[in-house]
């Protein structure tokens, strides 16, 4: 089971990777098939269900394009 949700305001993303550069449990990806409006690849989780809720990938995104939502 998850510990935590993402959800991600892909039209604000702009495509730094350090979400997917810093993520502990490497979940994190640039989808090559799809670009928001600014032509940004979007980012996609490989397996929802192994993120440990760390928040790692919010704090390091400098646009606050990610929010986490933990469980307990």
């Amino acid at each position: 089971m998850p510990k935590g949700k993402l959800t991600f305001e892909y039209e604000k993303c702009k495509g730094c990777m350090l979400c997917v550069a810093f993520c502990p449990v490497k979940i994190m990806y640039a989808d090559k098939g799809t670009l928001n409006r600014s032509g940004y690849n979007i980012i996609r989780l490989t397996d929802p269900d192994k993120c440990i809720g760390c928040a790692t990938c919010a704090l390091m995104c400098p646009d606050s394009v990610i929010t986490v939502e933990v469980y307990n």
